[in-house]
């Protein structure tokens, strides 16, 4: 007989950016502490097939599984807080792809010249991504996203096929929690329970009665606004949890649902025991957060610096390696267009170590060609990652061969030297999404080198997100001059990491670890990065 796990969905209501991602990511922490398996989903309504094609101002970050998957950034945060989740494309799921498959199917035939309709074939077709989920991944709770807000007119399929999945497993195989925000009117200094309130009357005219309220407030609710809401919701007054604003950092979130029972509420609506907690290292992290030894000062030299979410996986890996030293990590954001502008370099003196992040296109691709030619000149601790490993190639070719001029066919077609070039495979090709190198690739080490050492091992696999590639013609002569290709492919072809002899730690890499770090567990370039700009800071 096949076990089918426990189904939570999260929806939220009355505004975007309550922090859903973060409280099914929460939710999936606490769970895995009592000893549950659990697999995290995100259902996002828009009609993209994949986040792939997103402009970052619009979506924030690509995240990229290890199968190749483009998906939204909350499932960084799925894989950030759990310990033993990894996720494939099953777990993203799209308006995009739901449609897509239906349209296929309907192409050929399959559905025996019926009206194709959204209720039952889009609906069916969003149910059947729950179920795959579950049969694919071996779990005791699937705990499932929805993204948008109640009210949205994307939405509705979503939660009419949840609705449909509590009717056909009953509560004891479904629980509705619902996100919302209750606001505090600034004059009066007074909470106000009544978008709640509609928030919930909204979800129910869709047939769904949320079993566990979160509402998003700046203090935590008082018995008497939890007896008002219970009352008007239909909600329990125990399935009321404050989700508070944080004072410091975003991984203090499982730590404010643990103490205001989010998961034993969960188990006690599916009748479930809850098993020992084991929080001795999320409690370890805290500590380190809440009391460093010092701080640390790291410049992010990017062109989607404005936009926070941009970079969030390389912000949240950077405090990784600071938590891993005991240290805090400030960052210091650095436009490259405002480098080309100025050509100052005064942005850069105060800080501990230089890194430039991965990204496309031609705009601020000087200024941060400036900005690693003062951190490999000044010895400041340099990280690039992807284009920014490109960038430290096309940096040494110019000011150390002499080679003027040279770029990337990405920026510059016609260049005399094409440091980095398309590969073969990918020219011609006409469609962006899902093209490019996607996903986890295996990567050869070479011993003694910089890379080795912040690794311990010589075999490595890391994700990838690029079209380009180091143009291998000017290995040679770059070698000759101290630049050390210390990570390739397993066939010797593609340059997978670069670090500079005699400089203290200067290393680029074209794979993007900082997919794969953890608080619980950072990632070893990250670690050894926030290591070498800790010698600097006082």
């Amino acid at each position: 007989m096949i076990r089918i796990p426990k189904t939570v969905f999260i929806t939220g209501g009355v505004s975007s950016s309550l922090g859903k991602g973060v409280t099914v990511a929460a939710l999936g922490c606490l769970l895995e502490s009592r000893g549950y398996r659990v697999s995290l989903q995100k259902m996002d309504p828009y009609l993209n097939i994949d986040a792939g094609t997103m402009s970052p101002f619009q979506h924030g970050e690509v995240y990229v599984t290890d199968d190749g998957a483009e998906t939204d950034l909350d499932l960084g945060y799925y894989e950030r807080f759990t310990s033993n989740v990894k996720l494939t494309r099953a777990n993203s799921v799209t308006t995009g792809q739901i449609y897509n498959a239906v349209i296929q199917r309907e192409r050929r035939g399959d559905y025996l010249g019926r009206t194709v309709q959204v209720v039952p074939h889009i609906t069916n077709e969003i149910k059947n991504r729950v179920v795959e989920l579950t049969r694919e991944q071996d779990a005791d709770f699937v705990i499932v996203e929805i993204g948008g807000t109640v009210g949205d007119i994307e939405s509705v399929p979503f939660l009419e096929a949840i609705r449909q999945m509590r009717r056909e497993r009953g509560r004891e195989g479904v629980c509705f929690v619902h996100l919302t925000l209750v606001p505090t009117i600034t004059v009066a200094g007074e909470a106000k329970t009544k978008p709640t309130q509609h928030s919930v009357k909204e979800l129910m005219t869709f047939g769904i009665q949320p079993d566990i309220l979160v509402c998003r407030t700046q203090k935590p609710l008082s018995s008497e606004l939890k007896e008002k809401l219970a009352m008007f919701c239909n909600v329990p007054e125990d399935g009321i949890i404050s989700a508070t604003d944080i004072a410091t950092s975003i991984y203090e979130i499982p730590e404010m649902y643990r103490e205001g029972g989010l998961d034993l509420e969960v188990l006690r609506h599916f009748e479930m025991k809850p098993g020992k907690l084991n929080f001795r290292r999320w409690s370890s992290i805290l500590n380190v957060i809440k009391h460093p030894r010092k701080t640390v000062r790291i410049a992010v030299c990017g062109k989607y610096i404005a936009l926070q979410d941009a970079y969030r996986s390389v912000y949240e890996s950077l405090m990784h390696g600071g938590i891993k030293n005991q240290v805090n990590v400030e960052f210091v954001k650095i436009d490259p267009e405002d480098l080309e502008k100025t050509r100052s370099m005064s942005s850069l003196k105060d800080v501990h170590g230089l890194l430039v992040p991965g990204g496309f296109g031609s705009r601020g691709i000087e200024g941060k060609l400036l900005s690693i030619q003062y951190a490999r000149t000044k010895k400041l601790p340099f990280f690039g990652i992807c284009l920014g490993m490109q960038c430290a190639t096309i940096e040494f070719a110019r000011n150390v061969l002499g080679l003027h001029g040279a770029s990337s066919t990405e920026f510059d077609p016609k260049t005399d030297y094409a440091v980095i070039s398309l590969l073969e495979e990918q020219q011609g090709l006409e469609q962006k999404g899902g093209t490019m190198r996607l996903g986890s690739y295996p990567c050869f080490i070479k011993e003694g080198t910089l890379a080795a050492k912040e690794y311990g091992m010589l075999r490595i696999r890391e994700r990838h997100r690029h079209r380009f590639e180091f143009t291998l013609r000017y290995r040679e002569a770059m070698e000759k001059q101290g630049l050390v290709f210390s990570g390739m492919s397993p066939d010797g072809q593609l340059v997978e990491i670069i670090e500079l002899k005699g400089h203290p730690w200067f290393l680029g890499v074209q794979f993007h670890p900082e997919f794969q770090s953890k608080p619980i567990a950072p990632h070893p370039l990250f670690a050894g990065f926030v290591a070498a700009a800790a010698k600097l800071a006082r």
